[in-house]
């Protein structure tokens, strides 16, 4: 394990929940972008595909829980975007 890695991990992992609350609670998900997310989230899978087959430690779950936070952020964005144009319609 690099102690690097996990540090990189850690402060990502503080960013996204946050990302996730403030899409929740604003409900405005202007300027959020689904394909950076989404290259976020292929390179979690990478990290994961790495730490399975070459070097299995600990900073697993730190994969698991970010990409878990981005998917959620991805989820919320989706859904408001989808409200919004169903509002905007009625």
């Amino acid at each position: 394990m690099s102690v690097f890695e996990a540090g990189m991990m850690i402060c990502f992992g503080a960013s996204w929940p946050v990302a996730a609350y403030k899409t929740y609670k604003a409900k405005n998900v202007s300027g959020k972008s689904l394909t950076f997310s989404s290259l976020i989230i292929v390179g979690y899978i990478c990290g994961l595909i790495h730490k399975i087959f070459f070097y299995f430690d600990w900073v697993l779950w730190l994969y698991l829980l970010n990409m878990l936070f981005v998917c959620l952020d991805m989820g919320l964005c989706i859904k408001y975007r989808f409200f919004s144009k169903n509002v905007k319609n009625k």
